[in-house]
């Protein structure tokens, strides 16, 4: 019952990723969703396992670092084009 909601949550954030929706921000949101649903069911996972939780603490540093790259991206997007829309940049030019 409780691995229930966390995976709902997984295959929301998946079905927003994989439409082609027009923003970056939508993309980075959906992912963001994504790796708090695996948050919830590693936490669930060790609780009832009761494995140590320190490697919690380790994923969310690697989880957090994944975020801010992410930020840093949509900022970059946003100074160099405009606004966060796929159409607008060509990902062949470097």
């Amino acid at each position: 019952m409780y691995y229930m909601s966390p995976l709902f949550m997984f295959i929301c954030g998946l079905l927003v990723f994989s439409f082609n929706y027009e923003h970056f921000l939508i993309t980075l949101l959906s992912l963001e969703y994504i790796v708090l649903s695996l948050f919830w069911i590693i936490y669930l996972y060790m609780l009832v396992s009761l494995f140590d939780i320190y490697f919690i603490m380790v994923m969310m540093t690697f989880w957090v670092c994944e975020a801010v790259l992410g930020l840093s991206l949509l900022v970059s997007l946003i100074r160099s084009y405009g606004n966060d829309y796929f159409l607008s940049f060509n990902l062949i030019q470097c």
